[in-house]
């Protein structure tokens, strides 16, 4: 059976780098963008099942992206987390009115951010491979 696929979404390359080597461990597949504009094209490209999200993106910030996405038929289906370093005060219930699955400040506990990717994927259970 093969792993889910995970779309991050961030502008920063060691944030993308350290997100990736973590979720391989546990045997997803992932796929990345660095801005809010081309998010909604690499989703349409690789079709992934989750997307990681920051909120604060170049060209459309993570608002935007989740607006584009749910307002996309191919791609509205799709659950998002956004990890963000802005600060939740606000943030946070605006992006679930906006339509996020969960909300992680960065740095978010690995444990807690991998068993939330996984009831988001419809997973009974994570195991590293």
């Amino acid at each position: 059976m093969s792993k889910a696929k995970i779309l991050i979404v961030d502008d920063d390359t060691d944030m993308r780098r350290a997100l990736h080597v973590r979720l391989r461990a546990y045997g997803y597949e992932t796929a990345f963008a660095s801005d809010g504009l081309t998010a909604t094209s690499v989703a349409l490209k690789e079709a992934p099942d989750l997307v990681l999200l920051d909120l604060g993106l170049p060209a459309g910030d993570g608002f935007a992206v989740m607006d584009m996405f749910h307002s996309n038929s191919e791609l509205s289906s799709i659950p998002m987390i956004v990890l963000t370093a802005r600060d939740p005060s606000g943030n946070e219930e605006a992006a679930f009115s906006a339509g996020c699955f969960a909300f992680f400040q960065k740095p978010a506990d690995n444990n807690e951010l991998m068993s939330t990717i996984g009831r988001a994927l419809g997973e009974s259970g994570l195991s590293m491979s």
